[in-house]
């Protein structure tokens, strides 16, 4: 079993993200789609991105070095890669994950970091009789520190109202099928507060082992 820190935050990457990763493929293949009955443009985005940012550079609108930042920032700084590595710590280190769930904000700057946002960090713990389901009623507030941009599932109308009115059925359109004596919680991200689920550590990984 790998055993280095490449192991073990692969294990946490999988754990939190794989239903997303599914259904998020699946949501682009339509969109996808979609593109080709009703549109005649280039079916590259990549092409569609390059040829906006030539055309705003072009006209002074855009500075291309402050394009070079940003794209950095959430290809290398921001992202899931950071909440896997809070999760990872978590799930090896009982002091941290004590001071993560009674304060994230100040858990998570211990790696440095910190929202940009301005807003507030709640981590919510999975367990064997409790499942928790983050979902933002409003709009699509999400926090970009440690789980990147928000996925098009996540701020769609259909995901935002069936998630309090049938959360179990919800999770089971992601493949998650859980027991009547789990309970569910739904929590509603705002502006000012926003929440990371801390997974159950799967079986068989007890003896990864965390780096910082």
């Amino acid at each position: 079993m790998d055993t280095t820190r490449r192991g073990i935050l692969k294990t946490a990457v999988t754990a939190a993200g794989a239903a997303v990763t599914h259904d998020f493929a699946h949501a682009q293949e339509q969109d996808h789609d979609h593109e080709h009955s009703h549109q005649a443009v280039p079916s590259d985005p990549a092409l569609r991105v390059k040829s906006l940012e030539s055309l705003l550079v072009e006209k002074g609108l855009v500075d291309r070095a402050a394009l070079d930042a940003l794209v950095d920032t959430y290809e290398n700084k921001v992202g899931p890669r950071n909440g896997a590595k809070v999760v990872a710590r978590a799930w090896v280190d009982p002091a941290y994950k004590t001071r993560l769930l009674a304060d994230a904000n100040d858990a998570m700057a211990e790696f440095g970091f910190v929202s940009r946002q301005g807003d507030r960090m709640v981590v919510v713990e999975n367990t064997a009789r409790v499942h928790n389901l983050i979902v933002c009623t409003l709009c699509s507030c999400y926090p970009w520190s440690v789980l990147g941009l928000p996925p098009v599932w996540y701020k769609s109308a259909p995901y935002r109202s069936r998630s309090v009115i049938d959360p179990r059925g919800v999770l089971r359109e992601f493949g998650l099928e859980l027991r009547e004596d789990v309970e569910v919680r739904v929590w509603d991200s705002t502006a000012e507060l926003r929440y990371l689920v801390l997974p159950e550590r799967p079986a068989g990984t007890e003896r990864l082992r965390h780096c910082a």
